[in-house]
C-alpha cells in the first residue's frame, strides 16, 4: 500500500464490494472498518468465489490512470486455475465470443452474438485427472476465463455455474448446451438453485431475485434484451473506478505498520501479504472470514421475520467449506512501470490431492 493505491490477497468467498445480500462482510466494508481505508476505488473486480490480486485506487487520479491502462490494454494479466481433465500441451488460444445470456442472474456462454475476446492458456501441471493452467485474458469480458475453458471441454474442477450438466450433457463443451433456449438454460438454473439452495452465482446477482413460482418467473422477462444493465461485472479485469467505498460507521482504527513502497521504473510486490504490502489488511479479511460474529456478535433478539416478505419465507442451508472457495487466482497483473503478484495457492500446487479439499 501506499499513497496512490492499495493492493489485498482476496481470499475466496468474500466480494468485493456490497451487493445483493453481502454488505458489511465485503471487502471494501472489511478495509474501511479496520483500516479507515475508505473511498476507495474499484480499479477491477474479482468473482466472490475467486481469489488473488486485487487493485484499487486511493485517489480518483490513480484510479483513472489504472482504469486507462486496463481499458487501452497495456496490462497484463494472469490466472491460475485448475481444470478437469488433462489439458493440452503447449499454449491453446480461444477466441470465441461470448454472450451474456442473463445480467440478472449472472451468466453467460459462447455465441456468435457475443463480443470478441481472447483469452490463453498453457498447462503448467497435471496429476492424471486435473491440470493446473495459466490463463491470460487478453480481454475483459464477463467470466471469460470460466466460459473459455468451459468451451473447451476442460472447466475449472469446481465451478458451480460452469461446470455443471444443466449446461447440456457435454456442459457446453464446443458451445452444445443441449439444444437449449436461452430462457429454458436461464430457467433450469432457477430450479437448480431452489433445490440446491446453493449456486454460488455472482455477488453481482441478488439470489432474491430466483422467484419460486412459475407465475413469478413469468412476469420476468428472463432474456437479456430486455435486461437493464446497471453495471459490468467480470473477474478478468472488469473497469469501474468511478465505484468508491460506502460509508462505514466509526469505529477506532488500528494501526496499519505498512510501509510507503519506494517507487521506481518497475516496482514488483511479491507477495502482496509480504510486510511492505501490508500484511494485517489481508490477514484482516481472513480473519473477517473466519470470525463473522467477532467483534459484538448476534444478537438474536434484534432478529426481525416479515411475514410478507420473500426473504424471510425462504431457508437457505449453510454452505460447506469446498462451496466457498473455486479454483481460479488472479496471480499477476503488471502495467507500465509496476508489477503485482501473490503466492499461489495450496491447490496450485503439483503434489495437491483433491481428497484434501473434500
Amino acid at each position: 500500500m501506499d499513497e496512490d493505491i492499495v493492493v489485498v490477497n482476496k481470499p475466496a468467498s468474500i466480494p468485493v464490494h456490497p451487493c445483493g445480500r453481502y454488505r458489511h462482510n465485503t471487502v471494501v466494508f472489511i478495509l474501511a472498518k479496520e483500516f479507515n481505508l475508505k473511498n476507495l476505488r474499484t480499479i477491477h473486480r474479482l468473482d466472490r468465489l475467486t481469489s488473488g490480486l486485487l487493485l484499487f485506487g486511493r485517489s480518483p487520479k490513480k484510479a483513472r490512470q489504472m482504469e486507462q491502462q486496463i481499458r487501452n490494454r497495456q496490462v497484463e494479466k494472469e490466472y491460475i486455475c485448475r481444470v478437469e481433465g488433462v489439458f493440452p500441451e503447449g499454449i491453446v488460444e480461444c477466441k470465441e465470443p461470448i454472450e451474456v445470456v442473463s445480467y440478472k442472474i449472472g451468466v453467460c456462454k459462447v455465441s456468435p452474438k457475443g463480443k470478441d475476446c481472447t483469452t490463453t492458456f498453457q498447462k503448467l501441471s497435471q496429476n492424471g485427472t486435473t491440470s493446473v493452467v495459466l490463463c491470460k485474458p487478453l480481454t475483459g469480458r464477463m467470466h471469460q476465463i470460466r466460459v473459455h475453458l468451459q468451451y473447451l471441454g476442460y472447466p475449472i474442477l469446481n465451478d458451480p455455474l460452469y461446470n455443471h450438466e444443466v449446461f447440456g450433457p457435454l456442459k457446453g463443451r464446443s458451445g452444445d448446451i443441449g439444444g437449449k433456449t436461452d430462457d429454458e438454460l436461464i430457467r433450469d438454473l432457477i430450479n437448480i438453485h431452489n433445490a440446491e439452495n446453493w449456486l454460488g452465482i455472482d455477488c453481482d446477482s441478488d439470489i432474491s431475485m430466483f422467484k419460486t413460482t412459475k407465475d413469478e418467473a413469468d412476469r420476468e422477462s428472463l432474456s437479456s434484451e430486455h435486461t437493464s444493465v446497471v453495471h459490468h461485472s467480470d473477474d478478468d479485469g472488469g473497469v469501474n473506478s468511478r465505484e468508491t467505498t460506502p460509508p462505514c460507521p466509526e469505529a477506532q482504527q488500528p494501526e496499519l505498520g505498512g510501509k510507503i513502497v519506494e517507487r521506481t521504473n518497475v516496482v514488483k510486490e511479491y507477495p502482496v501479504t509480504a510486510q511492505k504490502s501490508s500484511p494485517e489488511i489481508s490477514s484482516a479479511l481472513l480473519d473477517s472470514m473466519e470470525s463473522p460474529l467477532s467483534g459484538g456478535g448476534c444478537n438474536v433478539n434484534k432478529v426481525t421475520v416479515d411475514e410478507h416478505c420473500y426473504e424471510c419465507k425462504v431457508h437457505y442451508r449453510d454452505p460447506k467449506s469446498k462451496d466457498l472457495i473455486m479454483y481460479l487466482h488472479a496471480w499477476k497483473y503488471k502495467g507500465p512501470g509496476w508489477e503485482y503478484e501473490t503466492e499461489l495457492p495450496t491447490w496450485a500446487r503439483t503434489d495437491w490431492d483433491h481428497l484434501d479439499s473434500v
